[in-house]
């Protein structure tokens, strides 16, 4: 690990080796806060760089706007856009002080009635908004927006009153899981991870496993892509793969699988690089900036997730 705390990968990449395709990818494409993440994590970059671009995306309410979640286009701070804010200031270990109680300050601003987050506020109406992304003038808490947030939080051992009601909601929300689909499961696995009773959240994480393999979430063979089902209302095709809940090696979610089938969940990610060196989004497109952008945020994502479970990608 170096001081910018990246990983001592080559400054310069070999050519046409996965990393340097995915290098040239990212130039040509991405927005300035993947450039400067792309540079963070495998080309020695600064966490100073990173921070400075995503700044971009604050407001003065302390949560962030302006599309840094794709999806989601205007001004105005959401949720969701404050979840990926969290995700990037963790990556470069920026996650506390100020910038943390900023945020817990906003996130208490939208919180539901119950103390935890809705996926999207209805401040979005107005705005370009993905049509698979309702918006609603009172809406829910959801497990989807407040599992990443709250476990973001306990991992960086960020500790404020908005969190105690929010990671009760959590607890309650991922101990009934019942029928769910696999982002909702990924949110769980976020909050899991991190939350401080590590016998608690093994136990959670044990029971969600079962469900997972049971309801068929995650395609074990990618061979057989058939014999899973798509959630309803994902895009046609949009499996998701053992890498996608285990994105680390310790992650909990990682017991869920055998050895055999992550091996076979890394190979698929590994091949899946596409021509021009990006990899590919997943879920609906629905215009073309918010997919293009989104294309730099999930290579740099499946480059992470493959040097995490040790394959070389230089």
């Amino acid at each position: 690990m170096s001081e910018t705390g990246a990983s001592p990968l080559p400054a310069t990449p070999p050519a046409r080796s996965p990393l340097f395709r995915a290098e040239q990818f990212v130039w040509l494409t991405a927005r300035v806060l993947e450039q400067r993440l792309f540079a963070y994590h495998f080309l020695n970059g600064t966490a100073d760089a990173v921070e400075t671009a995503l700044d971009a995306y604050r407001n003065e309410d302390g949560g962030y706007g302006h599309a840094l979640e794709p999806d989601l286009r205007g001004p105005v701070s959401q949720p969701l856009h404050t979840a990926h804010a969290l995700r990037v200031l963790d990556a470069v270990g920026r996650c506390g002080g100020q910038r943390a109680e900023r945020v817990c300050r906003y996130l208490t601003s939208v919180s539901t009635a119950d103390g935890a987050l809705p996926a999207i506020h209805p401040g979005q109406r107005g705005y370009p908004t993905a049509p698979f992304v309702p918006v609603v003038d009172d809406p829910p808490s959801e497990l989807l927006g407040t599992g990443p947030v709250v476990g973001l939080l306990h991992r960086n051992e960020v500790w404020h009153a908005w969190l105690f009601r929010a990671t009760d909601f959590c607890w309650q929300a991922v101990e009934t899981l019942d029928k769910s689909h696999p982002y909702e499961v990924e949110a769980a696995v976020a909050f899991l991870d991190s939350v401080p009773d590590r016998p608690r959240a093994e136990a959670a994480a044990d029971r969600l496993g079962r469900l997972v393999r049971d309801q068929r979430l995650a395609a074990l063979d990618p061979d057989r892509l058939e014999a899973y089902p798509v959630a309803s209302g994902y895009a046609p095709g949009e499996h998701h793969f053992p890498h996608d809940f285990a994105r680390t090696p310790d992650s909990l979610a990682r017991a869920w699988f055998t050895d055999d089938e992550m091996a076979r969940s890394l190979d698929r990610l590994a091949a899946e690089q596409q021509e021009d060196g990006g990899w590919p989004v997943r879920w609906r497109h629905w215009a073309p900036a918010p997919a293009l952008e989104a294309r730099s945020m999930v290579t740099i994502e499946a480059l992470r997730t493959l040097r995490a479970h040790g394959r070389f990608v230089g």
